[in-house]
């Protein structure tokens, strides 16, 4: 179904993704965040919704549409490494601080830091180019939010 999306997504390019390619791509993302630990919880389904519906402007069907189409993609998806370092490749460093702040709501939002979450999502921000205090930093906003 998305074949030709993650060809695209992982051919090397310096135009960057249109909107809604970008928006499913971080949507994805924050799919396979919630995902890592083994368990897809409820709380994290809605903050994933909440994000990208915040993020994007979405109605509640526009963002549970472009939910599902992520966690299809995020199943179809290669590997965290490739997958990442193609976002980071195509999206500014500005949005890809949001993206990790985004990737830490999803992570707590059922209440508990687990650790293949917690590995999942450092490996996700370096790969996104992001710092470790920048990280850091937006981990905290997400523990206050």
């Amino acid at each position: 179904m998305f074949g030709d999306f993650l060809r695209r997504l992982t051919a090397p390019s310096s135009e960057p993704l249109p909107d809604a390619d970008a928006r499913l791509a971080l949507t994805a993302l924050l799919v396979r965040i919630a995902r890592s630990d083994g368990e897809y919880a409820s709380a994290e389904v809605a903050q994933i919704r909440t994000v990208v519906a915040g993020r994007y402007g979405l109605g509640t069907a526009e963002a549970e549409a472009l939910l599902r189409d992520a966690e299809t993609l995020e199943s179809e998806a290669p590997d965290t490494v490739r997958f990442t370092r193609a976002i980071k490749d195509v999206v500014p460093y500005e949005e890809r601080l949001g993206v990790v702040e985004a990737l830490w709501t999803v992570a707590l939002a059922d209440g508990a830091r687990d650790d293949a979450e917690d590995a999942i999502l450092r490996l996700s921000a370096k790969l996104l180019g992001v710092n470790d205090r920048d990280s850091a930093l937006a981990r905290q906003r997400a523990q206050r939010a």
